[in-house]
Formats: C-alpha cells, structure tokens, sequence
C-alpha cells in the first residue's frame, strides 16, 4: 500500500509541474552553439506558432513541376543552391517554405506508372483515368472517340469558372500538350493536339482537337488565360509560321474576335505591353511546340515562367470573385527524358521562381497555394561524394574522384532509363564533360526517351485548407482538397457543434 501512495503522488506531483520541469530540465544536446540545433529550434518555434486555416480559398494556385519526384527535388535544391554560391544541401526551394506537405501516389487507372495525361486528369477531375486520356473517366477505349462524350468529367477550373471565378493555365510546355489539357480538355487521347493529328473515326465521331477545345469552349466555361507554346496547332497549313491546321482555320484570329478586352502575345515584348487593367482575356503562344530552354539563345524574347505567371495573376485578380490558376514547369519532364539533368533542374529552379512571385503577390489568408508533380522520373542521387561536389558532375571526395569497382569514375546523377544508356562505358569521363549543360547523364536501360517513375511524389501547399494536404494520399485527393477550399464541398462542411 506504501508503494502505491509513493508511486500516485510522485506521479501526481510529475504531472502538476510538468510545464516548468520542461523548462527546468538542462539541454537534451549538449551542442547548443551548432547550426543545426539552432536551426531546429528556430524551425520547431515556427511550427508552434502555426495555426490552421480553415477559411474558404478565394483563389487557388496549382503548381506542376511535370515529372518532379522527390530525387527531381533534391538534385534541383542542391544545384540551385550551388548555382548562388551557397550550401546546395541546406538550400530551400521557395515551395520548402511551405508549411504544409505531403506525398501523393501516382498511378492511373490501368497503369502502375501513369503519364501526364491521367497524372493531371486525376488531379483536376477527381477521378483517375487511362493513361493517355483527359478530362474523361476510365470507361473510355484509349485512342477512340466513341463513348467520350458519357465520359467526359467536369475539371476544376470548368467549376471555378461556371461558379463566376475566372481560370488559366500557363506553361513551359505547348499549350495543348497533356498537362496545361487538363484544365479544358475532353479527350481519350492526348495526342489530338490539332485536326491534323485526329483519326477518322475521332472525327466522324465527333471529337475535337484540343487546341478548339480551348477557344471554342463555352464563354460559361473557357479560360481567360492561356500561355506557353504550340502557336502551330492554332494556325493553318497556309500560314507561313508553319501552322498545322488542316481545317485552314486560324484559332488565334478566333480568340481576339471574341470580345474587345481580348489580347494576344507571341513573343515577351508582346506580353509586356499587354496591360492588365484593359485586358480580360489573354492568349499567348510563344513558339512551336514547347519554350525553349532559359539556359539557351533561343530563349531569348520568350518570356520565363514566373514572368507569364506575374501577368496571370494580374489579370485574373480583377475578379473579385476570385480565380483558379495551373501553372506548369513542364520543361523538368523533357529534359528528364533526354536524361539532360542539367536544364531538368534548372526547370525545377524556375518553378521555384514562379512559386516565389504567387506568393508575393498574394495572401495566404484567401489563396491557396499547392506544388505537386503529375509523376516523378527515374533520376536517382547517389554516391559518398563531398557534400561541396557539384551535384551534375563526376563523384568526389575532397577533390579525389571516387571511382567504381572497374577503376571509372562515375556522375552523381544518373537515371535508370533513357539515351543515355548507350554511352561507352569504357570511355573515361572528366569533370568538364560531365558538368556540361549539353551532358546526358547515364542510365542503365536504354530507351530513346526516359521512362516515367512511380513512386510517390511530394506536396507542397499554404492557405486555406493547406492542413488537409499533410500525409499520404491518393493523386485524385488534391481535387478534392481544392474543391473543398473553393467551397464546392459544402454538404461535407463539418457542423457547428463538431459532430
């Protein structure tokens, strides 16, 4: 009985000064002075302070980083931070900084590793689909008109937009290419880009291709902004800019006779006049097919993608109803698939940038802000180099390369699929070569262009509702989340008395 009182009052007593024995107790680590420690409790004081909010999102932003998986994350900080002359270990991309994270997982509906296609589908929709289908549900027959239009599924921005919102897309990539598709498009095949692309049967059945789909959509329902590549696919044969349209119609033409507050810019000059007070809608295309890389000549007069995604959301901010933005980095998964890990994470760096201007420009009291990838790449990081190697070049350890068991050196990054697979592996490599902008990193299985990879891929988010976007979750969750914070949800609205 002694036992038990002794035991009861030392725990009762345990228990009353629990708060000040936390304050008491000496230093867990006793190497308080370190950088790490105190940037542990600097991060962990601001976690404290933090506080969910549970408003509803006037506006949201989605940001893809196409094909960027947590490897695309990690080499794409580390060569940032390099690229600044800084730590690229301890470098934070803007979208670290957000407060919420999570992973999302991936696959589609017939497929354990997905492609764009469903990758967006299911993060716009809800609802995952076929590889190689958009904006429809998985009842399709891939490639085949007949039986879309039962299929078709409403996509977020359509929802943003017949609820009085305003809604864009912006891109690296084509316009009508699979992921900026996912805000407009209806298709079981993402290749019907323009009318020249379609198959008889897709046309005796009705289908459209995407780049109509985008200017012919009802007023109720079509975006106001649209900008990144594939002038072809709007132009026809005739046109001397090589236009692709077999129908010699001339989309562009379209679009600005659709109202007097309607622009077009072809080039960054071109955006830059292109003022946000006297503009509603604005289309631009700024080269065939996708943009040129920013590290190249050919980027020059092509605007960046924290430039188009500035004047996205200066124009659609007039609505006082608010907008839902996408905007795509899609250059990461093209350059991912040449295996060229230098321009891929340059694109990651780009992404960051364009991250960084939505946050500036708007409040996270009313704006919520996702990062995410539609899939990730089969990059891969490894090696015992020194933490100060540059991440694209050749593995070292205090200036001593680090060689494999037959004597070679061997890259930091290499990828498991892809062109670079038929390099000499007898051929030595130095440092030169390997920090190329133009190198291609090896990979193990040769393919003429780098299989996507499958594993889960990370989720960044701030704002309303940014606390539902913590843990696992499948890809079709994020809509649901953003529909959520838009208030398209409201019969799961919880009760007043938290039942």
């Amino acid at each position: 009985m002694m036992f038990r009182y002794v035991l009861a009052a030392c725990l009762a007593l345990t228990l009353s000064a629990q708060g000040y024995a936390q304050e008491a107790l000496p230093p867990v680590h006793d190497h308080a002075a370190e950088a790490d420690y105190k940037d542990g409790e600097a991060a962990l004081r601001e976690a404290l302070m933090r506080t969910q909010n549970v408003g509803p999102a006037k506006n949201i932003i989605l940001f893809i980083g196409d094909g960027m998986g947590v490897n695309s994350v990690t080499a794409g900080r580390i060569l940032a931070g390099q690229k600044r002359g800084l730590d690229g270990a301890s470098y934070r991309l803007s979208f670290e900084t957000l407060p919420s994270s999570g992973l999302s997982k991936t696959y589609s509906a017939d497929r354990l590793v997905t492609d764009s296609a469903n990758g967006i589908s299911a993060i716009m929709t809800g609802v995952k689909t076929l590889n190689g289908a958009i904006g429809v549900d998985a009842r399709i027959t891939g490639g085949r008109c007949s039986g879309t239009a039962e299929a078709r599924l409403e996509t977020l921005a359509e929802t943003a937009k017949r609820t009085g919102r305003s809604a864009g897309v912006v891109t690296t990539a084509g316009v009508t290419d699979a992921t900026p598709a996912g805000a407009y498009g209806h298709t079981p095949s993402r290749t019907w880009r323009a009318d020249s692309d379609m198959p008889a049967e897709a046309v005796q059945n009705g289908c459209v291709d995407l780049a109509r789909q985008l200017v012919e959509a009802p007023v109720s329902l079509r975006l106001d902004v649209a900008m990144g590549g594939d002038l072809e696919k709007f132009l026809p044969v005739s046109d001397p800019r090589k236009g692709e349209r077999a129908d010699n119609r001339d989309l562009v033409h379209e679009w600005l006779n659709q109202g007097p507050k309607t622009a077009f810019a072809s080039d960054l000059a071109g955006l830059e006049r292109t003022r946000p007070d006297t503009t509603d809608r604005l289309l631009g295309l700024f080269s065939r097919g996708d943009l040129p890389s920013p590290v190249d000549p050919g980027h020059v007069g092509v605007p960046s993608l924290d430039q188009m995604t500035a004047k996205a959301i200066a124009i659609l901010s007039h609505n006082p109803k608010g907008y839902f933005l996408m905007v795509e980095s899609g250059s990461i998964d093209k350059w991912h698939h040449v295996n060229n890990a230098y321009r891929a994470l340059t694109d990651v760096d780009e992404l960051s940038k364009a991250v960084q201007v939505a946050m500036n420009m708007t409040d996270p009291r009313d704006t919520l802000i996702v990062v995410t990838a539609d899939h990730s790449h089969g990059l891969i990081l490894s090696g015992y180099e020194s933490r100060d190697a540059p991440v694209l070049g050749l593995a070292e350890i205090n200036g001593t390369l680090v060689t494999d068991q037959g004597g070679r050196p061997y890259t930091i990054l290499s990828y498991a699929t892809g062109p670079g697979a038929h390099r000499d592996a007898s051929a030595g490599l130095t440092q030169a070569q390997a920090t190329s902008p133009d190198f291609h990193q090896p990979a193990l299985v040769y393919s003429d262009s780098a299989k996507h990879a499958g594993e889960d891929v990370p989720i960044y988010a701030v704002g309303p509702q940014a606390h539902l976007l913590t843990g696992t979750h499948e890809s079709s969750y994020i809509y649901q989340v953003m529909a959520y914070a838009f208030g398209f949800k409201a019969s799961l609205q919880p009760r007043q008395d938290g039942k």
